[in-house]
């Protein structure tokens, strides 16, 4: 059910992608599945409010799941509008074709907050950015600037990876 969030998963990596699918797989059956529908009545998991619950409690998994980048909250109009424009069949049961046509658009609407990737900039932008002017300062000639500063990047991508922030 994950597979048309590929391009979503920061890093695009297969475990981020099956996290994400499985994430998706679990929260249909908790919210909207058979079992869903026996706790509470068919009119209440149709709900648009009902809906609206369930998105922001699987955002948050997810949130919790990718840890660097986070995803944002959708504003109740736009989850709204959403809803109404691919809920298809109202006050029948949500196939779970619908719910990832729906889920996807939300994620793709609201966006990332983006810190995974200001940890990724300022890692390979804002170190070599400071080590060169700190070359520039200390020994401007002791080593030429054509290997120093692809030098001090591919040192900042390695730490990056160890880091595990990619």
């Amino acid at each position: 059910m994950g597979q048309s969030l590929k391009k979503l998963a920061p890093g695009s990596d297969e475990n981020k992608e099956r996290e994400i699918g499985q994430i998706i797989e679990d929260s249909y059956e908790k919210y909207f599945g058979e079992e869903a529908i026996k706790k509470s009545s068919r009119e209440v998991t149709t709900s648009a409010s009902y809906f609206t619950r369930a998105v922001c409690e699987i955002v948050e998994q997810i949130n919790t799941s990718l840890n660097s980048t986070q995803l944002r909250l959708p504003k109740v109009e736009i989850l709204k509008e959403i809803y109404e424009k691919h809920y298809l069949n109202k006050g029948q049961k949500l196939e779970k074709e619908e719910f990832q046509n729906i889920l996807q658009k939300i994620i793709i609407q609201s966006g990332f907050t983006g810190f995974g990737s200001k940890d990724t900039f300022l890692f390979i932008f804002g170190i070599p950015l400071i080590t060169y002017f700190i070359k520039q300062r200390v020994a401007p000639k002791s080593i030429p600037n054509e290997v120093f500063i692809p030098g001090v990047t591919s040192a900042s991508v390695y730490l990056l990876a160890k880091l595990n922030k990619t």
